[in-house]
């Protein structure tokens, strides 16, 4: 699923958005993906839409309090715990580089919260670092943000061949 997502990120971040679900998945059938990994992707976006829905504040509405009730912007002094679900799905390393990502002011709360409604919606656990990457790019293009390039270049940039000084 991951190479799905990859490739629509890859193929459909400069333009204004993804075709519709239909044609998107002949395209990705043309391409050579198997029909299981394009339903399984096809499905994750179609979440990512609409957990992306509910968290885009509107100007009506007070700026801790969103359109849903599972997702409250925390207040300045507070800490996100994470559930022993979500510390089982997502992992340690991955929980590190959410936190990470938070603490340097990458991640605002209401893209965090729906970064980990998505990981939670993977199959496989522990989440990989590099899946989490592409959840986290998918997430900021579902709400219209592109990081800035250092950002961009840790998220896509292989780390398998770094030297560590």
């Amino acid at each position: 699923m991951f190479e799905v997502l990859a490739f629509v990120y890859e193929n459909y971040y400069a333009e204004d958005g993804c075709p519709e679900p239909a044609h998107l998945q002949r395209k990705l059938d043309a391409v050579g993906f198997e029909k299981e990994e394009i339903a399984e992707a096809l499905e994750w976006l179609s979440g990512l839409s609409s957990a992306a829905r509910f968290a885009r504040p509107s100007a009506a509405e007070t700026p801790t309090v969103l359109h849903s009730n599972w997702l409250h912007l925390p207040s300045d002094n507070s800490s996100r715990v994470y559930t022993v679900q979500e510390q089982n799905q997502i992992g340690p390393v991955c929980l590190g580089y959410l936190s990470f990502m938070e603490n340097s002011g990458i991640l605002p709360a209401h893209i965090r919260e729906v970064v980990i409604e998505r990981c939670m919606a993977v199959i496989s656990a522990p989440l990989a670092i590099e899946d989490l990457k592409i959840i986290i790019l998918m997430v900021f293009w579902t709400f219209g943000q592109e990081p800035e390039a250092l950002v961009l270049d840790e998220l896509c940039d292989e780390t398998d061949g770094r030297l560590v000084h």
